[in-house]
């Protein structure tokens, strides 16, 4: 690797210095036989460090005056360079494209001229192998309408590899030929997923749309049928007894995987607050096919009414599960508080524990907000200890300036038949809230302990805003009347931030504030170096609680065994930046697709109340409309060309469309009365327009 890292590094020094060089040259530079340096040389040219020129020669791509990056496609035609030299992106036209596909890896030229644009010269890297769509037919040929509207070509299927696909089908489609500026791409299908429009097919089609899957292996599942479903006493060995504890797991009322139980107890300093996390790492050995496959996937991915879990039932719901009333292993971390919510010590111990009940969110809340306490007698007085040790911790956390950013989240309601029967704003109740807190003062604990003992650990980090998106988002505020204090050479602290939330709490314009400060920071990762938590206002902070669900948790527990039973700890240091990226770039999949099909779920469920008026707020303002949100959470696009009383400019700095002769203006957080016009599922697009009677 070493050798390799070298001969890089050699490589370039030689190509900085001479400029651009054939394989003779450098071999004879270099001293090295030709043989031995063609393969690093075609892997640096497919990775786009390098292009080989028509004579022969190998240079950067910038002395040749080209630029590497990844195409993000628009629904129109054309698209974008995402630079790979971190430069503003280039505008792509649709004509430039040159075969290049959404997320594939390109080398571009920059053309000429005040405009930020370019041409696609080489794709280095395909990014779209399998897409789904619907296939139609043409004449005894047919092809394949991508889901995907980034792509924006369709994909020519020869009679011969349509296989038993129909029109109007939705199908799996391998592309065997990409596109050019002047052919179109080819393919085969793979797979009929079923009709278009049916529940089935369209769920189908998301979960193949994203790369996920909704079965395993059969020698993974093989694997996990092996796995016991009961303890021995070699499992008991070595591990902190806690059965007789009086510990219990709180969760959504539909939950069916509890990888975390809670305890508390009085001291005379504060409380003795218990976190007891599954022991995952138990049963899904390093090295082993669930370990893979759990790698492979990252995480589990939540729709509703279905969980692709990123490990098979029998251990996601079976034996790591943390029900009550058998016997479970653990890691658990025991943390001492004072009254002020300060930590005076801790423990991280592997343990087993045996809950004592099964409790739900919704009754839990209600009960301590003094309403009915039945099923809950028996850890009632526990909850009120824990809502206590809540509320100084919560304090706590607010006091150092984290956020609460208590953006609108969607519950949709399933029904049999695997539509959506409702649509409802998900409410986090005092019971979730107190949770959280635990479960994050556990993360914090645990991360704080890595950083003290330089564990080998993947760090849940979250950094300072961007400084231009910081800029933008305090004009934003003072467009509404709001002041951003305390910005210091393009850097807040948080409590800046905290503070803004506070202010307009209450009022109509706090959900818009909320989004676009969510919008404002940066997106949280995982990391092997420890750069803080800015959200929380946490120097420390990893992820720790969720093994079942999460890789990284199930990382930080291996690394926490081994330190704990004095095992080396240099097999976790190998590749770390890579298990960091791999697991970040997994997460924003799974909310992408969590997200697509939301708005799947909603296009489908606004289906059938196409004319519906609400009042709505304005959450969006483009170039080409207003994106208003109901009540309901969903979210729809007023079109500008549905605003036909006078001509709207964009200012963009505002967040404003702003009427050219009447001066109206359209802006963020503004109320408005809208009706359904309609919907276009494929496109996962509600329309609105504009009712005559507004709000005053």
């Amino acid at each position: 690797m070493q050798e390799t890292i070298d001969l890089k590094a050699r490589l370039f020094q030689a190509l900085s210095q001479s400029g651009a060089m054939d394989l003779q040259a450098l071999s004879s530079f270099l001293n090295l036989e030709a043989a031995t340096l063609q393969p690093l040389l075609q892997d640096l040219c497919r990775e786009g460090q390098l292009v080989l020129t028509r004579k022969g020669r190998y240079a950067y791509p910038s002395q040749l005056g080209l630029v590497t990056g990844v195409v993000q496609g628009h629904r129109r035609g054309f698209g974008f360079l995402i630079r790979s030299d971190g430069e503003p992106d280039l505008y792509i036209a649709s004509d430039a494209m040159n075969g290049a596909l959404n997320g594939d890896t390109v080398l571009a030229r920059p053309l000429p001229g005040e405009r930020r644009e370019c041409e696609v010269q080489t794709v280095l890297a395909r990014a779209n192998e399998v897409l789904v769509g619907r296939f139609e037919l043409d004449g005894a040929d047919g092809f394949v309408v991508p889901d995907d509207g980034r792509i924006c070509v369709d994909i020519r299927i020869p009679q011969r590899d349509a296989g038993s696909a129909k029109d109007g089908d939705k199908v799996l489609a391998r592309i065997t030929r990409y596109g050019s500026a002047t052919r179109s791409p080819a393919g085969r299908v793979l797979e009929v997923l079923g009709r278009s429009g049916e529940p089935r097919a369209e769920l189908l089609s998301l979960i193949r749309l994203h790369h996920l899957s909704e079965t395993f292996p059969h020698n993974v599942q093989d694997e996990a049928a092996r796995t016991p479903q009961s303890l021995d006493g070699e499992d008991l060995s070595r591990r902190l007894d806690l059965r007789a504890i009086n510990c219990f797991t709180i969760d959504g009322r539909d939950a069916r995987d509890f990888d975390d139980a809670v305890s508390i107890e009085e001291t005379e300093e504060g409380w003795r607050l218990g976190v007891h996390i599954a022991d995952v790492s138990h049963y899904v050995r390093r090295g082993s096919l669930l370990d893979a496959e759990a790698s492979k996937r990252g995480t589990s991915v939540y729709f509703p009414g279905l969980v692709l879990p990123m490990l098979p039932e029998e251990l996601s719901n079976g034996i790591c599960s943390l029900n009550p009333g058998v016997d479970r292993l653990t890691l658990s971390c025991i943390m001492d508080v004072d009254r002020q919510g300060q930590l005076l010590s801790y423990a991280i111990e592997p343990s087993v524990i045996r809950s004592k009940a099964r409790l739900v969110y919704e009754d839990v809340s209600r009960a301590l907000e003094g309403g009915d306490r039945t099923g809950l007698e028996e850890q009632f007085r526990a909850l009120k200890q824990m809502e206590a040790l809540y509320l100084v911790l919560n304090r706590r956390r607010d006091k150092r300036g984290a956020l609460d950013l208590d953006v609108a989240e969607s519950a949709i309601v399933m029904g049999p038949d695997g539509e959506p029967q409702d649509i409802q704003r998900a409410e986090r109740g005092l019971a979730n809230r107190m949770i959280e807190e635990f479960m994050l003062l556990a993360n914090e604990t645990v991360a704080a302990h890595a950083q003290a003992n330089a564990l080998p650990f993947l760090y849940r980090v979250h950094e300072q805003p961007d400084p231009d998106k910081l800029q933008d988002f305090a004009a934003f505020l003072q467009s509404l009347g709001y002041c951003l204090k305390g910005r210091k050479g393009g850097q807040v602290h948080p409590k800046a931030l905290q503070a803004v939330l506070k202010a307009c709490q209450g009022k109509p314009e706090a959900d818009v504030i909320s989004q676009v400060m969510l919008r404002t920071l940066q997106k949280a990762r995982y990391f092997p170096n420890n750069l803080g938590h800015f959200g929380l206002a946490a120097k420390d902070y990893c992820h720790f609680t969720s093994p079942i669900r999460r890789y990284p948790d199930l990382f930080v527990h291996r690394v926490l065994k081994a330190e704990h039973a004095a095992r080396p700890l240099d097999p976790y240091r190998k590749g770390l930046e890579e298990v960091a990226k791999r697991c970040s770039d997994q997460e924003r999949g799974a909310l992408e697709a969590e997200r697509d099909m939301d708005d799947l779920l909603k296009c489908r469920y606004m289906q059938r109340h196409v004319g519906l008026e609400a009042e709505g707020v304005v959450t969006g303002v483009t170039g080409f409309g207003l994106f208003v949100t109901l009540p309901n959470t969903v979210e729809g696009l007023v079109h500008i060309s549905g605003l036909d009383d006078d001509y709207y400019v964009y200012d963009e700095k505002n967040y404003l469309l702003v009427g050219e002769r009447r001066r109206k203006l359209y802006r963020l957080g503004q109320r408005l009365r809208v009706r359904v016009e309609g919907v276009d599922p494929s496109a996962r697009r509600v329309e609105l327009a504009l009712c005559k009677e507004q709000p005053t």
